[in-house]
């Protein structure tokens, strides 16, 4: 008998090499075929929501043998842009308080214009206001982590609510895998291990369901190393203090 050294390398068969050969190329171009088609569509459908409201003369669809893709999503860009212009300047800024002084008077438009435009508000401010780190909590049991987003120290009412319990920080928890819906959780901060990863990392862990992680040292180093210890520790006095308060009982 000979030894396992003297063994062949199985080979591969065609067939396998061939189906390896069609995944490979379907990792690389499948992503850049659905960004291409998603762009595309949202060309033509930009496309055909503006330039039926562009005058003739400058619709280029008019004197042109080809149409010019992209031309409605310039336009509307450009014209999103000096409406914020105009609307930077007290003249502006008076017309717009005008306009949501009517809209407010109307029962289901201005519940609707309300929420739309917090909702832009929220996601397009630039004042620091957007999830700024992610985090680890134990949800929906002890033992079981789930990854949220910081949003902020807990304010208003909630806050003074809780004051006496904890120090809280409102965090989002995302659903897997459309990360726009979720829950609200107001969570004490000894409970929550920040993640050095950014939000747009744990974005992606969440959407892909865990498949695709950020790439991270084996070994815990510098302020990560020091905020997990720190966060063992505060653990391990509170079920301390725990086990300790059910003994006195």
């Amino acid at each position: 008998m000979g030894s396992d050294g003297d063994k062949k390398p199985k080979r591969v068969g065609f067939m396998t090499r061939l189906r390896n050969y069609f995944f490979t190329g379907l990792v690389i171009t499948g992503p850049v075929g659905i960004t291409l088609y998603l762009s595309w569509s949202l060309i033509q459908l930009i496309d055909g929501w503006v330039k039926p409201f562009l005058p003739s003369i400058y619709n280029p669809d008019n004197y042109l043998p080809v149409e010019v893709p992209g031309f409605g999503l310039f336009a509307a860009l450009l014209a999103i842009t000096v409406i914020g212009f105009l609307t930077a300047n007290i003249a502006g800024r008076s017309l717009i308080s005008f306009g949501e002084s009517i809209l407010g008077r109307m029962p289901l438009v201005r519940n609707l214009y309300s929420a739309l435009k917090q909702i832009f508000e929220t996601v397009l401010n630039d004042s620091g206001r957007n999830f700024t780190k992610a985090g680890l909590v134990e949800y929906p049991r002890k033992g079981l982590w789930a990854i949220v987003f910081l949003a902020t120290d807990t304010k208003g009412e909630v806050a003074a609510r809780l004051k006496d319990d904890a120090d809280t920080v409102s965090v989002f928890l995302p659903t897997t895998p459309n990360p726009t819906s979720g829950f609200l959780l107001f969570v004490p901060r000894d409970d929550i291990i920040e993640l050095s990863m950014s939000v747009e990392d744990a974005a992606k862990l969440v959407i892909s369901a865990g498949l695709v992680s950020p790439e991270y040292p084996k070994l815990l180093e510098g302020e990560d190393k020091k905020a997990v210890e720190a966060h063992q520790r505060k653990k391990a006095k509170k079920d301390s203090d725990g086990s300790e308060t059910v003994a006195a009982e």
